[in-house]
């Protein structure tokens, strides 16, 4: 026992003169030795920036499932900056934005649609040059940072378990965003202190780039036949939740205990990680967090050739294989062109694909085609339509041709159950239908798919819209203003779940399962409160069995 504190010492004073010396730790990886980009004194948290995971996906990878590092790289790793998948962006977003803000304001009467659109140009065209010309910038772009408190990382050979691991997959409509977006998970270390507040050592977090746009998200016949992967983003994260089983040990962490979690795209891809393969496989983590989980539901082979030609066609070519060949900065330019040429909706995300998603992730969780042996965190906010929503929709006649837009496939009987399923004039009645069909009745879904055992929060804070709860997770990574009391509470409940699976910690506000009363808790501006859940009903559980589609 002597010895082996001797021994503990000896391990912390060496890494103490090390930081000191202005030299930090590395990690052996077997492929490559990787040094940690900085250490914070103040937070004590080492920050390994820019791990690779995977090959560089550009030639013949180009559009299909990753590939992980092979060999021996000699040379220590240690790289700063920023390391960004080629990204796109929309350009109906904007006008959305403002007309929701009007509505949830009570100013639609004096809203001007066509002013408000003109207003969002500048705007937009500032947002792609900025895209474009960022110089992280590249293809290979398959990295991940793992962020670890140095008392965990000082144990890690220590005969211990490991600390318990946060996996955050970040959103941005599957067209951009990447692992630490000063808008998304920039700074974990609030979220972090969080996981210490009983005095622990705490958890270690990890963020993950993924492919975006059609990089990641080019599915249909003509990819097959070019043996291309079909939902090849989902397949960079799940390459990348494969690294962390294998190598999180070497951090200190325990790979028995990782958590897998996102906003948006992060949490639409929390759900189909969930779902996939249909449950055949097992997934690579214990508990899921899913917060607004987004995603627009395509299960059509034709919507998702002609979204490949019309990307082709922007190249100038005619083949899949034609596009492996050209350099990035066409494709890149193209992607981006794509991305914002959409009337409505994002031009990518996952799809149907009869492997990785066999279904929609609502029709595999209804049949219970999905991974059981998790515990399971499920959020979302009051308005997640209120930035989505489709400004030009006034009347019966706009609401059937936005239907069309989204499903071209869809009946004309099933259009009209939908039309009066959701009366209402403009926002009051495309705020809640964008809201249950891309977001909201996921979380139900989810509810219902695990027996109503998992923990569920509603965020009802004005304005609440999607996404406007970011800053309570991660400081500074969203322009809403933060109640830090309420902050304090949403991190410690995302904080105990992490390290064991229920919300539920000392000082914290009780947080029931759904149980048979479907309860969940509501942060209010005056703090939170159990309710019934609001989600409850016969219109996500209508939509949950995919007739419209």
């Amino acid at each position: 026992m002597k010895s082996a504190c001797y021994l503990l010492f000896g391990t912390l004073l060496y890494y103490l003169t090390i930081v000191e010396a202005g030299r930090l730790p590395q990690v052996d990886l077997g492929y490559e030795i990787h040094e940690a980009t900085t250490y914070n004194a103040t937070t004590q948290l080492y920050a390994f920036n820019n791990i690779r995971y995977a090959q560089p996906p550009i030639g013949d990878l180009r559009f299909s499932a990753p590939v992980p590092p092979t060999g021996r790289n000699t040379t220590v790793q240690k790289s700063t900056g920023d390391r960004i998948c080629p990204p796109a962006q929309e350009d109906w977003g904007c006008a959305g934005y403002l007309f929701g803000r009007d509505f949830e304001y009570g100013n639609t009467s004096e809203y001007n649609y066509t002013y408000a659109t003109e207003e969002c140009k500048p705007v937009n065209d500032l947002g792609a040059e900025i895209l474009l010309n960022h110089t992280g910038i590249s293809e290979d772009c398959l990295f991940l940072d793992v962020v670890v408190p140095r008392a965990v990382f000082d144990q890690r050979n220590s005969s211990g378990s490991g600390a318990p691991v946060f996996v955050w997959i970040h959103g941005g409509g599957y067209v951009f965003g990447y692992k630490n977006d000063p808008n998304d998970s920039g700074d974990p270390s609030a979220l972090i202190k969080a996981s210490q507040s009983d005095y622990s050592d705490g958890m270690i977090f990890v963020a993950i780039n993924y492919r975006l746009g059609a990089f990641g998200w080019l599915a249909g016949p003509s990819l097959d036949a070019a043996n291309g992967t079909a939902n090849a983003g989902l397949h960079d994260q799940r390459l990348a939740l494969e690294w962390v089983q294998e190598n999180i040990h070497r951090f200190g962490g325990d790979p028995k205990q990782v958590t897998i979690g996102g906003l948006s795209a992060g949490g639409g891809s929390t759900v189909h990680q969930i779902t996939a393969y249909g449950g055949q496989k097992p997934v690579p983590f214990a508990r899921a967090f899913s917060n607004s989980a987004g995603y627009f539901p395509i299960d059509s082979h034709y919507v998702t050739e002609n979204t490949t030609q019309t990307f082709l066609a922007r190249l100038n070519v005619s083949t899949i294989d034609e596009a492996r060949k050209l350099p990035s900065s066409d494709l890149i330019t193209a992607n981006m062109d794509h991305v914002r040429s959409a009337t409505f909706g994002f031009v990518y995300g996952p799809v149907v694909d009869g492997s990785f998603v066999p279904a929609l992730p609502g029709n595999s969780l209804l049949a219970g085609h999905f991974d059981h042996n998790l515990d399971v965190l499920v959020s979302h906010v009051t308005h997640e339509g209120g930035e989505y929503n489709a400004p030009w929709v006034q009347n019966d006649a706009d609401f059937r041709t936005l239907l069309k837009l989204l499903q071209p496939g869809m009946l004309d009987p099933v259009i009209e159950y939908i039309t009066k399923m959701f009366p209402g004039v403009g926002p009051l009645r495309t705020i809640p239908f964008l809201g249950d069909y891309v977001f909201t009745c996921n979380t139900n879904w989810l509810a219902r798919a695990f027996g109503n055992k998992t923990y569920n929060w509603e965020f009802a804070i004005t304005p609440a819209y999607h996404a406007y709860d970011l800053g309570y997770i991660f400081p500074g990574s969203y322009s809403a203003p933060v109640i830090e009391p309420l902050a304090k509470i949403m991190r410690g409940y995302i904080a105990n779940f992490v390290k064991t699976g229920n919300p539920n910690g000392k000082g914290l506000p009780s947080f029931p399962q759904q149980g048979n009363n479907a309860s969940h808790n509501v942060f209010t501006k005056d703090g939170v409160v159990t309710e019934r859940d609001s989600t409850v009903g016969r219109r996500c559980e209508w939509m949950q069995e995919g007739l419209w589609v």
